[in-house]
């Protein structure tokens, strides 16, 4: 819309296994995805922010795609090794 502010998101892109479902209370079920790879790609995001990167992608989901680049290595919260990320060119 005119005038309003753009908007400033960023997209983290991992491939892994995940468990879905409702988890909850019966009077409170949330759908929602669970699992390693789950974490890892909220730990991406946190890095997309902090290095002004709007899109994202693990070296797993890089290893399938062309045309992306480098951001070097990273330490991710809660990894014990830095984890390569990549972005799209």
């Amino acid at each position: 819309m005119d005038g309003e502010p753009p908007l400033d998101i960023v997209v983290a892109l991992h491939v892994g296994t995940v468990h879905y479902g409702n988890i909850g209370a019966a009077d409170r079920l949330d759908f929602t995805v669970i699992g390693p790879a789950v974490n890892l790609v909220s730990r991406i995001e946190n890095a997309a922010k902090t290095i002004g990167q709007p899109i994202v992608v693990s070296g797993e989901l890089a290893a399938t795609l062309d045309g992306v680049v480098s951001l070097g290595r990273h330490q991710l919260r809660g990894l014990a090794t830095p984890q390569e990320l990549f972005a799209p060119v």
